[in-house]
């Protein structure tokens, strides 16, 4: 009798399969540099996690986004969810700083 295959892991912020072949990475729910290194970790597709990064900074996401419902209400996050649910599970691209975090970062 053959083993049964083992359940595709799902990517819990865009909701779809992770295949082995694909790019991705442990994402920090409250960021290491904010106390969360020995708390909560879920597995994302490289491009779901380095949208969060890109858009907010560690002080941020453990304010206010650190924890997947609060990731997937988020308004920039959720249009980058409406986009990246209309490519082939497999995919990546390089995802850049936005200009707003930025910009932020050369403040004083």
């Amino acid at each position: 009798m053959q083993a049964a295959a083992p359940a595709p892991v799902i990517c819990p912020l865009c909701e779809r399969p992770i295949p082995p072949r694909a790019r991705s990475s442990l994402h920090h729910l409250t960021p290491r540099l904010k106390g969360g290194t020995h708390w909560g970790t879920v597995r994302l597709h490289q491009i779901c996690h380095s949208a969060i990064h890109a858009r907010y900074s560690e002080a941020e996401i453990a304010r206010r986004l650190a924890d997947i419902d609060a990731l997937r209400a988020d308004p920039e996050i959720a249009r980058f969810l409406a986009w990246v649910r209309t490519k082939p599970d497999d995919f990546h691209a390089a995802t850049r700083m936005t200009r707003g975090r930025r910009d932020a970062r050369q403040r004083p």
